[in-house]
């Protein structure tokens, strides 16, 4: 009997996220995974229904936005679910902005508002979001300034910091343990770890993981993914050591300010090509003119 290596695709690759947590066979992984970073593993959710993640605005002049899964949960929440493997210039504002969106979108015109559902933005990010914070999920709503009584849950930001994880297989103790365990590590396993196999739900997303399930077409798709994030990342690493240097030139705020805006150049070039100008210019910050701008000169 021969023997062959099992090899699972990368989770914070926005391909692979969607298909593990967005299709339409996702939806115990969905339950499961939401039960864990959002209810302390309560069993809240008892059902979902997985949505078109696009977000087409219903004002005119408002920007499309493009969600990597969406659902209704109990009690007619929304939840919104990006998985951001980059930090590009503006992302604290995109996760806002779309949480806002999805929000206000709920109501045509001339609907009451008492219609509108509370919306939950889980954003998992394979950067820090928060320096000196060393949380790795934390939550965000509206509250008072100074006696932080609430103002409203109907839009709450839960955010998941992945370099914040540190546990090793061994150490893995909750359910939300093994969830982030999966996320982080899962394309570095040759097989699934008992202690996260006996968890249907983890198991479950691992089997959709598992790289010979995939299609040529899903693999040639996943390359081209893994390598233009590799790409990026060198690309905003070369604008952020390119920026720094000036800025210590230079010993003024327009260094800093420069290096940003040098940042943000180099990921635009990195995604001519790939993307369309607007959804560049959404990922970026840069207007679509300054976008435009460098398709022309490397035209």
């Amino acid at each position: 009997m021969g023997w062959f290596i099992v090899t699972f695709i990368n989770p914070k690759t926005d391909f692979a996220f969607k298909k593990i947590f967005g299709s339409k066979q996702s939806k115990d992984i969905l339950i499961g995974f939401l039960n864990a970073i959002l209810y302390e593993e309560k069993p809240v959710i008892l059902d979902l229904e997985i949505l078109d993640p696009y977000q087409a605005p219903r004002i005119k002049g408002m920007k499309d936005s493009y969600l990597d899964v969406k659902a209704t949960i109990t009690g007619n929440k929304t939840v919104i679910i990006e998985m951001q493997v980059l930090n590009v210039l503006g992302f604290e504002k995109r996760v806002l902005y779309n949480a806002a969106k999805a929000f206000s979108i709920q109501l045509r015109l001339g609907e009451d508002y008492t219609l509108l559902n509370p919306v939950i933005a889980l954003t998992i990010t394979d950067f820090d979001m928060f320096e000196g914070n060393n949380k790795v999920i934390s939550r965000y709503r509206l509250k008072e300034k100074d006696d932080l009584t609430d103002y409203s849950d109907d839009i709450e930001l839960v955010f998941v910091e992945l370099p914040k994880f540190n546990k090793q297989l061994s150490e893995l103790e909750t359910l939300s343990d093994k969830w982030l365990y999966f996320l982080k590590a899962a394309n570095t396993l040759t097989s699934v770890p008992p202690t996260m196999e006996e968890v249907p739900e983890i198991n479950h997303a691992f089997e959709v993981a598992r790289e010979s399930k995939l299609t040529r077409k899903e693999l040639d798709v996943l390359e081209k993914r893994e390598m233009f994030l590799h790409d990026s990342k060198n690309a905003i690493l070369k604008a952020q050591q390119d920026g720094e240097a000036k800025g210590r030139k230079q010993g003024r705020e327009e260094g800093r300010e420069e290096g940003a805006k040098e940042k943000a150049l180099a990921i635009a070039r990195s995604l001519l090509g790939v993307l369309d100008v607007q959804t560049i210019s959404q990922t970026t910050g840069l207007s679509v003119a300054e976008v435009e701008q460098l398709q022309k000169e490397t035209s």
